[in-house]
């Protein structure tokens, strides 16, 4: 599952970064890396961006890059 599957409220685990070079540098660059927990806050009504919150601050993200971040879904306790 990418982080664009993941629906508005919900929390999700990065488990592997895909694409390379410059495009890979950037997501980690923004904090994306593995291990770490992605809450959805917002989508933008036409589907990008997304507004996640990552290491405790708010990062707009578009579809595309969105795509590029395969996730699971962490169960809400």
């Amino acid at each position: 599952m990418t982080l664009r599957e993941v629906q508005v409220g919900q929390t999700a685990k990065v488990v592997k970064l895909q694409g390379a070079g410059p495009v890979k540098r950037r997501i980690m660059d923004m904090g994306i890396t593995k291990g770490q927990l992605i809450y959805v806050r917002k989508v933008a009504p036409l589907g990008d961006p997304m507004e996640i919150t990552v290491r405790n601050y708010e990062l707009s993200v578009r579809k595309a890059d969105a795509k590029m971040i395969e996730v699971e879904l962490v169960k809400e306790a």
